[in-house]
Formats: structure tokens, sequence, C-alpha cells
């Protein structure tokens, strides 16, 4: 793809507009690290266009504090002061966000991580992101506590101008299938190999 240009140009009926503007869906998977990183970075993109973002944290508990988090809260701050950029939401358990609950068992948090996607899928049938972060949503997948099939469906038929990056290790083979990009993080060296722990900055 030199320069962005697509190697062919399929036969579809579309203008080249309408092909190079439509929503894609996009898969961040594999071991490696980087993943949740690129999505981040993607919606740095998004907030840039005016896009609104909605960021779905699926894993990660409210004690976890990522540097992306306070820094996009702070891009939403700015929009809502000077009109610069998009709005910015910003969800994960145990702020806020239903699909939470500190104590509990297997089942109060796959019925949480259920609610949480119908959450989401009620954004989409209303048009709300022009950007869906679902960080490490591939884990509620394949963990059976969120329906494969059903989440398919409701990306592939989603309604308007909607971006959605969905992040994880162990992406079921139908959402690969569906997604329009994906990328599998390889791991070729890490420094925790050479018994490194992560740090400030690097890691979150």
């Amino acid at each position: 793809m030199p320069q962005g240009k697509p190697a062919a140009v399929p036969q579809d009926g579309l203008t080249t507009r309408q092909r190079r503007n439509r929503p894609l869906l996009m898969l961040h998977t594999g071991e490696m690290k980087g993943k949740s990183t690129a999505a981040f970075g993607l919606a740095l993109r998004a907030w840039n266009q005016g896009w609104p973002i909605g960021v779905f944290q699926f894993v990660k508990s409210a004690k976890w504090k990522v540097g992306e988090e306070n820094a996009f809260k702070a891009l939403g701050r700015l929009h809502a002061e000077t009109g610069e950029g998009a709005p910015v939401e910003w969800h994960k358990m145990g702020e806020g966000w239903s699909w939470s609950r500190k104590q509990g068992t297997e089942e109060d948090h796959a019925a949480a991580a259920l609610e949480g996607w119908h959450e989401i899928a009620r954004r989409l049938a209303a048009q709300q992101h022009g950007l869906y972060v679902l960080d490490e949503f591939t884990y509620p997948m394949h963990w059976g506590w969120v329906d494969v099939d059903e989440v398919v469906a409701t990306l592939r038929d989603r309604p308007g101008h909607q971006h959605v990056v969905i992040t994880g290790r162990h992406a079921p083979q139908a959402l690969i299938d569906a997604a329009d990009l994906v990328v599998t993080m390889t791991k070729i060296k890490h420094p925790m190999d050479a018994g490194q722990k992560g740090q400030r900055g690097i890691e979150w």
C-alpha cells in the first residue's frame, strides 16, 4: 500500500470517496503489548477530527490508572472549554460503569459484562460516538460472557459513520473474519524477558 493507496480497486459500485470514508471495524490482538496503546493513538487522531470518542475498558480495574486516561480526560475538558477536538467519555470497571462489581462471583462479572455490552449496543444504535474503543473486549467473548455472534451482527449492522476498535488477546475467529483491519502483536523481545519489571511511562 504505497503512500496509502490500495494495490487494487474493487469493482463494488462505490465511488472513491464512499470507499475511503466507510466506517471501519478494527481489531488489535496477539500476545504482545501495544494493542491498547495503538488504539489510543488512533483515538487521538479521531479527537483531532472532531469525532466524539467513547472508551470502554472491560478488564482493567478502577484502581489501575493508565496515562492515556488522564490525557484523554484533559482533552475532553479542553473540548468543553474551547470547542476544540471532540467530547470524550471514558468508562471502566469500578468508576460509574455498571459492569463492575468489586467483589463477586464469576456469574456476577459475566452478567455485568453483558450489561456493559448492551449499553454499547444502545449507543451504537443511537450513533452516540464517532469512535468506540472497546479495550480488552475480546476477553468477555473468549470467556463466553458475551455472545460472539450477537456482537458481530451488531457491529456489522451498526448505522451511520461509527468506527470501532477492539483490543485484547484470544480474538474469536468470527470477529477476525468480520473486521476490516486486523493487527496481531507478536513478541520478538521484551524487557521482562530479562527480568525487568514494567515502568511508568512505558507500561502505564
